[in-house]
């Protein structure tokens, strides 16, 4: 029987984001075959072994995949439950795909917006969040004023923050969606990365919005909108992946 490491594989059956079970394996809430493993990497016999992630049993075999396009509005969280009962992006699916075990591929924070996938697909989401694939992700920025001379160039170059330097970015001015006055590209998902980088200069980030992932953009879904995405689509985001390895 093929043999995978454990985080791959638990990502891969849909069980949640890759940051969410990494976080469970190094909390030792995964067990397989009886014994708590903290080792992402630990082989598991796909066709022999038993997992329990807190204290349920993993159904190791893969689900039928679901790919959703969710326009986050700002004020909801991009996680699956929250124990303050704050608004999760579940909450606002339609009622038909709540029950699906989707996941949020990847976050948007809760003041941000925008382009965000639910799938239960992890290869999908494996291919999507691991840095090695180095999807683009573009967004829309909203600061009170300009940057300064030379700010521009600070952020393509790369900014020193307190979890290291940031990949060279791509940024422009745009004028033709308002309020947003800049778009900038990255293909990092460092968190509140956008917001610190620009606060490092001394701006403060008013709205955040993604647009575009790999090569799917949110187009004019609107505010708390959800559509499948075609089976064309999902191919094109796993090639792009593919073409980084």
């Amino acid at each position: 029987m093929e043999m995978k490491p454990l985080l791959k594989l638990l990502i891969e059956v849909g069980l949640g984001s890759r940051r969410r079970l990494a976080d469970a394996i190094q909390q030792g809430r995964v067990q397989v075959n009886g014994e708590v493993v903290e080792d992402f990497l630990r082989p598991v016999n796909v066709g022999r072994d038993t997992i329990i992630v807190d204290g349920k049993r993993v159904n190791l075999m893969p689900e039928s995949p679901v790919y959703l396009m969710l326009s986050k509005p700002a004020g909801v969280l991009s996680t699956t439950r929250d124990d303050r009962g704050r608004k999760t992006v579940i909450d606002i699916l339609p009622e038909k795909y709540r029950d699906l075990r989707l996941y949020p591929v990847g976050r948007l924070d809760k003041n941000s917006m925008g382009l965000l996938i639910l799938t239960n697909d992890g290869r999908l989401t494996y291919q999507l969040t691991h840095p090695k694939f180095e999807h683009e992700k573009e967004y829309l920025i909203s600061i009170r004023d300009k940057l300064q001379p030379g700010e521009e160039e600070e952020i393509e170059k790369g900014l020193q923050l307190d979890d290291g330097m940031t990949h060279p970015a791509v940024i422009k001015e745009v004028k033709a969606h308002r309020p947003f006055n800049y778009s900038v590209t990255i293909h990092e998902g460092r968190k509140r990365q956008l917001r610190r980088m620009f606060e490092k200069l001394g701006h403060c980030v008013l709205a955040l919005k993604r647009v575009r992932e790999g090569g799917l953009s949110l187009g004019k879904l609107g505010d708390g909108q959800v559509r499948e995405l075609s089976a064309e689509e999902v191919k094109s985001l796993l090639s792009d992946g593919a073409r980084h390895l």
